[in-house]
């Protein structure tokens, strides 16, 4: 079932995070309804989602997010099942989601001079390339597999563009650049990208695709805090500061709901810690 389900979502062109995500909490579910009855589940009773939420919310403690992560694979496994004739009814919707509080601060954590001495340390240690891939990162917005996955014809360093194909959703969408990135990227194709037969812009060491595990451990080498993801809260909120609109914003970084890109808008968590010492 776990197998049909796994060519359900490639069929309708999930990106392989999501893929992974939605295997990975329907196992944690087999797991419980056979610890719990002795039995794989042949289909969904929404007695036992309920029973499987209270199980996530009260022993293993998890939070909303994580809970609410685990629900939604199981809102489109169950509406797998009911396309496969398996199940008639819906037993489980996006109503069973655990409400979630906005959040009031930006998720913006570090400043730019973080990221430019971070950058610094890059180029120092690690050469032109992975100091051209932070750079893009930090300054375009891009998601580390957005980057891992750019070819030499999706990037454009006469008219300052890059197309980024194969985005969250499959959502194809066009990026500009500023100067930094296109020096970074520049002097890393004069000096440092081995000739070899693949056309990805970033390639190892061997000439073949660069793994993401070599970026994570990267970026865990120079930095506690800085990361892929909190590179691109750092772009969000530095393209809001520096005079982009919400919808620019959400155009380049690829947010598909608008509301992603307004949180962004609000202060970060230490000018909110600021004005609570004025009360």
């Amino acid at each position: 079932m776990l197998e049909e389900f796994e060519r359900y979502l490639m069929n309708e062109g999930k990106s392989i995070n999501t893929l992974k995500s939605y295997l990975l909490h329907l196992e944690g579910y087999y797991r419980w309804y056979k610890d719990s009855f002795g039995e794989d589940p042949v289909k969904l009773y929404r007695q036992n989602i309920l029973e499987y939420k209270a199980y996530l919310q009260n022993i293993k403690q998890e939070s909303a997010k994580t809970i609410n992560a685990k629900l939604a694979a199981l809102v489109k496994f169950n509406e797998f099942l009911q396309e496969h004739g398996v199940q008639p009814d819906l037993v489980v919707s996006k109503k069973d989601y655990i409400r979630i509080q906005s959040q009031v601060a930006s998720p913006a954590t570090i400043s730019k001079q973080d990221v430019e001495a971070f950058r610094q340390k890059v180029l120092q240690n690690e050469g032109n390339r992975n100091f051209a891939i932070v750079t893009i990162m930090a300054y375009a917005g891009l998601r580390i597999s957005e980057v891992l996955n750019l070819k030499l014809s999706d990037i454009n360093l006469v008219s300052k563009e890059l197309v980024v194909k194969e985005g969250k959703g499959n959502k194809q969408r066009l990026v500009y650049l500023n100067s930094k990135i296109v020096e970074a990227v520049k002097e890393y194709l004069k000096d440092d990208r081995k000739q070899t037969e693949i056309d990805y812009l970033f390639v190892s060491n061997k000439g073949g695709r660069l793994d993401r595990t070599v970026i994570n451990k990267m970026f865990n080498k120079y930095s506690d805090v800085i990361t892929p993801h909190t590179l691109r809260h750092f772009y969000c909120s530095n393209a809001l500061e520096s005079g982009y609109s919400v919808h620019e914003v959400a155009n380049q970084a690829g947010h598909s709901n608008i509301h992603t890109t307004l949180i962004y808008t609000n202060p970060n968590r230490e000018k909110m810690k600021n004005k609570a010492e004025l009360l």
